[in-house]
């Protein structure tokens, strides 16, 4: 199933699509909801972010290609970062290139959402605790990622975290392929199965230190490819039986 949140007026909703169409839901994606008969175009809604975590975790340099091309190398362990609430936003939203940069990069990765509370968990018990997956386009402002030497202030920038367009609950992360296009050309096109931590690993790992909560985001790393933005580009991240995550760069300029 695919989840959704929109807005109808100014009233945030939530529903199911359905082919062409949402269904509105009542209630709560991670429990009780009951399908409404209300339905409205799918094309022509104004999504949200499908969650608002309470946490954002990522990963990085979690292929190894990504982190050669970055001339790092390839962590012993899981290499982990939080991204702000503040960061979120959705398909279709702006992503505003900050004024303090002057190289903004893209990351098209695979999100998970976590469905139910999360802690101490092993990873072979971890996949009963994921709600869905979405896209995520993880913006890092890598000239300042290079000053500081640390992740806060160069990926936690508002709007650095798109995500979306929907939650898909029916998905098969192994198999997942990424895809990150920049004004229609194709950049990034990598395989989950390239992880070099994979999601039941990550799960484990991040549960061990924080507990997770439903709807908190797990960014599981860009494959290689990763590279600039200018304002005005249209960048999409694509993973096929999720969809297709737009986001336009804008100006600071207010």
């Amino acid at each position: 199933m695919r989840f959704c949140r929109f807005l109808d007026g100014l009233a945030e909703k939530k529903g199911i699509v359905d082919g062409d169409v949402i269904r509105e839901i009542e209630g709560s994606f991670f429990g009780e909801y009951v399908v409404t008969d209300r339905v409205r175009d799918f094309a022509s809604a104004k999504l949200l972010p499908p969650v608002n975590p309470s946490k954002f975790v990522c990963v990085a340099r979690n292929y190894s290609e990504h982190a050669k091309e970055l001339g790092n190398e390839v962590p012993e362990v899981p290499m982990i970062f939080l991204k702000p609430s503040t960061a979120v936003c959705g398909h279709g939203d702006e992503v505003i290139f900050p004024r303090t940069s002057q190289h903004v990069d893209f990351e098209g990765e695979l999100a998970v959402v976590i469905g139910q509370k999360c802690r101490k968990v092993k990873r072979e018990h971890a996949e009963r605790y994921i709600f869905g997956y979405t896209c995520i386009n993880d913006y890092t402002a890598r000239d300042l990622q290079k000053i500081d030497n640390k992740f806060a202030r160069a990926k936690g920038f508002d709007t650095f975290a798109p995500i979306g367009p929907v939650i898909q609950t029916d998905f098969d992360w192994r198999t997942a392929r990424i895809k990150t296009f920049v004004n229609g050309e194709l950049k990034q096109d990598g395989t989950t199965d390239l992880m070099i931590n994979d999601v039941p690993a990550l799960i484990e790992f991040m549960s061990e230190i924080m507990t997770l909560l439903p709807g908190d985001v797990i960014a599981t790393g860009t494959p290689a490819g990763i590279g600039r933005v200018q304002v005005g580009d249209t960048v999409d991240v694509e993973i096929e039986g999720i969809g297709r995550l737009s986001n336009v760069i804008a100006a600071d300029g207010k």
